[in-house]
């Protein structure tokens, strides 16, 4: 697997896999399910607000390698299917769960974990993914198209600032990822996968020292004024802070309403009338 720092993977990209896969479930019989035997997931099944198309095995693994998985991850996966996403986390010694709305797919996946010998670590529960509660989330490994993600950004943006959304295939549409992986030269399909980090949000006024700091943010990135200088380089990574004023290098943290940091200096900076 190959990791690279990101810009913008291509539109052209998203547009060729889009319509791969819309050609795929589109195809007459394609996806035809055997009546009248135990439930059994077929690709391009329909679903609430997507259909089912399965993760190859290379591809979520390296989904969990770029998040950076650890045993102390807790994992959640919307629209989570038969539970591959989750099961394997589970493998690693992580713990998680799916929030899948079809409720043969949650029962189905339940069996999985079981069979895995991790249904301790890997549950599964019936649910919408635009209200499901993700807060426990550290990792967040998804396989879904931009509108998804897109309209599932609000709910990402209020998770603890560091927690890691890998997506498959498909990114956040104004959301620039902060690294991207691919499978491999032999991975034929669902190759490339893209990271986010969740920031914390510095966006406001705040008063360091004497002077006001304001804050404009998008993402991970931002902008502002450190009273009449221009703030240059503003950087979120997790709660971490970073920016450029007339030449000189601050470095810190975000904790809710207060920054603080050791370089250039010790300095500190509060919410404006907190």
């Amino acid at each position: 697997m190959k990791i690279s720092r990101a810009g913008s993977w291509a539109a052209a990209f998203r547009f060729a896999a889009a319509v791969t896969l819309a050609c795929a479930l589109s195809a007459p019989g394609a996806f035809a399910q055997p009546t009248n035997e135990p439930f059994e997931p077929y690709s391009g099944q329909a679903g609430k607000d997507v259909v089912w198309v399965p993760t190859p095995d290379k591809s979520v693994e390296a989904t969990l390698n770029l998040a950076g998985l650890q045993p102390s991850d807790y994992v959640i996966d919307l629209g989570s299917g038969d539970g591959r996403m989750v099961i394997a986390a589970a493998r690693r010694g992580a713990r998680g769960h799916g929030v899948e709305f079809n409720p043969k797919m949650v029962d189905y996946a339940r069996k999985r974990a079981e069979e895995a010998g991790v249904a301790d670590r890997a549950q599964f529960v019936e649910g919408d993914m635009y209200v499901a509660d993700i807060s426990k989330a550290t990792v967040m490994p998804l396989f879904l198209l931009p509108q998804n993600l897109d309209e599932l950004v609000p709910n990402f943006l209020k998770l603890r600032p560091g927690t890691r959304i890998v997506t498959v295939t498909y990114t956040i549409t104004d959301w620039d990822h902060d690294e991207t992986a691919e499978v491999g030269p032999d991975c034929r399909e669902w190759c490339r996968m893209f990271k986010y980090i969740v920031p914390a949000n510095a966006s406001g006024a705040w008063k360091l020292g004497d002077a006001d700091l304001v804050v404009t943010q998008k993402y991970q990135k931002f902008t502002g004024k450190l009273g009449a200088a221009t703030l240059e380089n503003g950087r979120l990574h997790g709660d971490e802070i970073s920016f450029t004023v007339g030449g000189v290098a601050y470095y810190g943290s975000v904790t809710g309403g207060e920054m603080r940091g050791v370089r250039p200096h010790a300095w500190r900076a509060t919410r404006s009338g907190g």
